[in-house]
């Protein structure tokens, strides 16, 4: 017996990650695009194209995002209208649209992760025991990410959760200190100092360094392409489809 295939929206189908999952998409037998979102109409794709959400009359399971935040106002009314389940990816959202994303969530299954990639998210999983364990042995923590030179903001969204993992584990005992330039002296005990490192092409490096009395540990993340985070998006829209409304992340797609 053929196993049903999850039927997706891709909203935001001519960017970058919108191809790039589409391109995954149409290698899995277990899912399939059945639609696509995108005011750009210049790509031709193997499923009917709509310029706006509210414009698609075309049945699915769930809805992948990788947009812009103005349209995310018109997808999140779109998918509560019609029960539909949302892996939200795009990012910047104001407080107003993270308030809306919380209520639509009341009504339909919504997943959004600080970052979609696997590894990552089992890296954030891992590192709450590895902190519970050498933090509370005295190792300091560290962690050095580093990004592509166009990268605005600093340090990235992936850094802060990592250090969070970490600090929720550690009861939120510990402060992060993003520059030590300014100040001269020594490194307090409690303290998860947080580097940024900006050049080149790279796609996304993290380190979380652990430093102790003549040992270190270190977990590390290298992001060769962003086709690591599509392929996450479509793990979790396989994960998400059929599942009842509230508001769901990563760490619950790889359990």
């Amino acid at each position: 017996m053929t196993e049903k295939k999850v039927k997706v929206i891709m909203h935001g189908c001519n960017g970058k990650m919108g191809q790039t999952i589409s391109g995954l998409i149409a290698a899995d037998e277990g899912i399939e695009i059945v639609a696509g979102i995108d005011p750009y109409d210049g790509l031709t794709n193997p499923y009917p194209v709509f310029r706006e959400i509210g414009d698609c009359d075309v049945d699915a399971d769930v809805v992948i995002d990788f947009a812009a935040a103005p349209a995310v106002d018109a997808l999140l009314a779109y998918c509560v209208e019609r029960n539909l389940p949302c892996v939200l990816c795009t990012t910047g959202l104001s407080e107003e649209q993270l308030a809306s994303v919380r209520e639509a969530a009341g009504k339909i299954a919504i997943l959004q992760s600080a970052n979609m990639s696997l590894g990552i998210n089992l890296l954030l999983k891992m590192l709450k025991e590895a902190a519970n364990v050498l933090a509370k042995a005295g190792f300091d923590i560290e962690i050095v990410e580093k990004h592509h030179n166009l990268k605005k903001d600093a340090p990235s969204g992936t850094a802060l959760a990592l250090a969070d993992s970490m600090n929720e584990e550690l009861e939120r005992s510990y402060q992060y200190v993003y520059d030590r330039s300014q100040v001269r002296e020594q490194r307090g005990k409690k303290e998860i100092g947080i580097s940024a490192v900006r050049g080149g092409t790279i796609v996304g490096d993290h380190d979380v360094i652990f430093a102790g009395a003549d040992e270190v540990v270190t977990f590390s993340h290298r992001a060769y392409s962003k086709a690591v985070f599509g392929k996450g998006a479509v793990q979790a829209a396989k994960f998400l489809a059929g599942k009842p409304a509230g508001m769901y992340d990563m760490s619950d797609v790889i359990g």
